[in-house]
Parts: C-alpha cells; structure tokens; sequence
C-alpha cells in the first residue's frame, strides 16, 4: 500500500472501509475481485491481526485467494464452506434497482456464482460507477475456448434484435493471447454504449451456446457503498430503501490509511 494515493484510489479505500463493518466475527464471506475489493481484503486482514476478527472467506479469484492468504485470512472452497453469510463485491456499473456490471477483472463467472450462494451482497464501488442505464462499460460474456468466433458471430446477430446502442464484440485480449479466465474460458466485451431492457439481453445471451455466464447481475445485490473521493460514503439499501450518508477523514500513516472519523 502507498501513501501517495490518487483521488479515485480514496473514494475506492474509502468504501471498502466502511464495508468492513458489514462483516462480524462468525461470518462466512466472500471476497469479490479488483481494486476496489482488494482494499476490502487488506482491511479486513489488519482486522483479523489486530483485533481478533474470525471469520472464513470465499474467494471469487486466484488472485484474491492469494491476497487473502498473505493478509492472514483463512480461505476455503465454496463446496467446503457450503453458503455464505455475506459477499461483498465491487462493480464496473451499478443503476438505481442496484442491477450490475460486473467482469471488468475477469472474474464474473466465480463471482455470480459466489453471490447467489450468500444470504446478503453488498457492492463496493466509487461514485464514478454509479450510471442511470448501464452499457456504458462493455458487458463482459464468458464462452467457451471451443467454437468461440461461432459464439462470438450469434452473440453480434442476437445483438440485432435488442434494444442497445451498439454492437460491437471484441475479444479481450491479454497482452499478445486471448485472456483466459480462472475456468478456461474466454471473454468477449460488448461495447453496447446503452441496455435498454437488461433482463431480455441476459436472457438471449445465456440462450446461445457457447455462452458460459454474462456480467449482468441482476436482483443480485442488496446494498452500495458508494465512496466520494471528498471523504463522503453513501450507503443505499435496495431492500428498505434506507439511505445513509458519511463522512470519512483519512490521513496516512506508516504507508495505511487510518480512520479519523
């Protein structure tokens, strides 16, 4: 961690510091992948270090299961550990219902499927990624290696019959070879620019095969923690329609953000 943190680097440590206090000792949790939720698991390793939290983790990556491991995190299997307590995540997008986005990172596959194990899923995410309709950031789709430009060539032909503003598919790309994500699989983005109708394009795009899982998490979450990059955190809940407002002062110290407020 540094102590020369962009403006956009705060609002997302200053989310997932107020995440933290979802999570009790007993819980079984899941960890979401990116860097909103690597701060997430940096803060709840110093919770378990330094003031006896117990609790087992769900990672939703290799990557994140490391991470987890070096901050002193116990981490198990989802079939171990059977179902969750809590999740808690980040998203590339996230409307008004609190509908997502998610698979900037890759991972949207093991996410999804760590989400709807869990009794609540709260999303962690900075201001910048709160849209009025999503499209705006691709919409990552999981498929298969096998036949993956057929797939790829039914994904543009569904597309032109929905109600998007574009149509665009690219494969995505890791340096000079396709990505491959934790199971195997490619991802190809959508560059749809709008989502008029997310629940019809979820539903045609998990109707071709090929298609593994699409990033679009819908009546997933419970609740936002949305970090401004002012020290302000707004918490919504879709559930009660509460919605709480924050104030979080952060200085730094011995290269860790401590909590002022």
């Amino acid at each position: 961690m540094t102590d020369q943190l962009s403006a956009a680097e705060k609002a997302k440590f200053i989310c997932a510091k107020r995440a933290v206090d979802f999570v009790q000792s007993g819980m079984r949790v899941g960890l979401g992948t990116g860097s909103t939720a690597a701060w997430l698991v940096r803060l709840l390793g110093e919770e378990v270090r330094n003031n006896g939290l117990d609790i087992v983790a769900v990672a939703t990556s290799d990557r994140t299961a490391k991470l987890a491991d070096e901050c002193g995190i116990i981490v198990r299997s989802l079939d171990d550990v059977k179902w969750l307590d809590l999740t808690i995540d980040g998203a590339d997008e996230f409307d008004p219902k609190l509908n997502l986005i998610k698979g900037g990172g890759g991972a949207l596959l093991q996410e999804k499927i760590v989400a709807t194990a869990s009794d609540q899923v709260v999303v962690i995410a900075d201001a910048s990624k709160d849209v009025a309709c999503l499209g705006a950031f691709p919409l990552p789709v999981e498929i298969i290696c096998f036949g993956w430009e057929t797939t790829k060539g039914l994904i543009e032909e569904a597309l032109e019959s929905l109600d998007v503003r574009g149509r665009s598919v690219t494969l995505r790309m890791d340096n000079d070879n396709a990505f491959v994500t934790d199971e195997g699989h490619f991802i190809v983005d959508l560059h749809l620019g709008r989502i008029g109708n997310a629940r019809e394009l979820s539903f045609v795009m998990n109707q071709i095969p090929g298609v593994v899982e699409t990033g679009l998490f819908l009546d997933i979450a419970d609740a936002v923690v949305i970090g401004h990059q002012d020290g302000r955190v707004e918490v919504r809940d879709i559930n009660t329609g509460e919605i709480e407002h924050e104030h979080i002062d952060v200085v730094t110290k011995d290269n860790m953000f401590m909590d002022l407020g």
